[in-house]
């Protein structure tokens, strides 16, 4: 096999893992994928991406390309209502914090 498909096989496949880790809120486990997914962009990137030499390969890499961007799209859906209520958390600690400080300081 092409060595840049076989690097697209194996994008698909974290980021197939990762829309799992998703769905299943498994974020701790997302991030660990997500690390690896970058690792090998990093490679891929640094090795160069050559023209496939046949159509089916060229074909193939273009349906990788396309799965690997639909579960990036799913992983995206998953992830901003958890990142809303992260903020939102975050806001109501600092929101917190600023009124102990305003109470403690009076005192």
């Amino acid at each position: 096999m092409d060595a840049a498909l076989e690097n697209y096989e194996y994008l698909s496949s974290l980021t197939a893992q990762m829309r799992t880790a998703a769905i299943q809120g498994e974020w701790d486990h997302l991030v660990d994928l997500e690390k690896q997914c970058s690792a090998r962009i990093y490679l891929m990137r640094t090795l160069g991406d050559a023209t496939p030499s046949d159509e089916s390969t060229r074909l193939r890499k273009v349906e990788l390309i396309r799965k690997i961007l639909a579960d990036d799209a799913e992983i995206r859906n998953q992830t901003q209502p958890w990142l809303g209520q992260l903020q939102h958390l975050m806001q109501s600690v600092v929101q917190e914090r600023r009124l102990q400080e305003a109470y403690s300081g009076g005192h």
